[in-house]
C-alpha cells in the first residue's frame, strides 16, 4: 500500500513539475507579447491587472481595489489615476453614500482587455498547435483542473 501512494505522489509531482515547465513557458512567451502591447499604450502590468478585474466587475471601490491588488488605498488611488487621466476608468459616486467611489471600466478600458486577450489566446493557440503529444496532454491537464476551479 505505501508503495501505491508513494508511486502516486511521485506521478503527481511530475506532472506537476511538466505543468510547472509548460506554465514558464507560456507565462514568459505571453508576458514578452503582452510587455511589448502595453508599452505602446504606456499602461503598466499593474494598471493592466487591474484593467481585468474591472472588465469582470460592475465596479470595485478603492478598498476592494487595494485588497485585490495588494496594495495600499494609496497606491490604488495612484492606479486608477492614471487609468482615468488616459481614459481607461471613470470614478462614479455611490448613489446611496456620495462619499463612497466606485471605479468602472470604460468602453476604451473594455476594448483594450478585448486585445490584449485576444493577442493571448493567439499565442497559447500557436504554442498549443506546436505542442507534442506529452505537451498536449500536460495542456489538456491543465485545462481541466482549470474548468474544476
Amino acid at each position: 500500500m505505501k508503495t501505491s501512494t508513494t508511486s502516486r505522489k511521485g506521478a503527481v509531482q511530475a506532472e506537476a513539475d511538466r505543468l510547472a515547465d509548460f506554465v514558464l513557458f507560456t507565462q514568459r512567451s505571453c508576458i514578452l507579447n503582452l510587455s511589448n502591447e502595453l508599452n505602446r499604450g504606456h499602461i503598466s502590468f499593474p494598471q493592466f491587472f487591474l484593467l481585468t478585474y474591472l472588465s469582470s466587475e460592475e465596479f470595485l471601490t478603492m478598498s476592494d481595489i487595494a485588497k485585490k491588488m495588494g496594495h495600499s488605498t494609496a497606491a490604488a488611488t495612484g492606479l486608477v489615476d492614471r487609468l482615468e487621466k488616459i481614459g481607461y476608468v471613470e470614478r462614479v459616486h455611490a448613489a446611496e453614500d456620495r462619499r463612497k467611489i466606485m471605479v468602472r471600466i470604460t468602453q476604451k478600458g473594455i476594448e483594450l482587455v478585448a486585445h490584449m486577450r485576444k493577442e493571448i489566446a493567439n499565442d497559447l493557440a500557436s504554442i498549443m498547435d506546436e505542442a507534442d503529444e506529452d505537451e498536449a496532454e500536460t495542456i489538456d491537464y491543465a485545462r481541466r483542473a482549470m474548468n474544476k476551479s
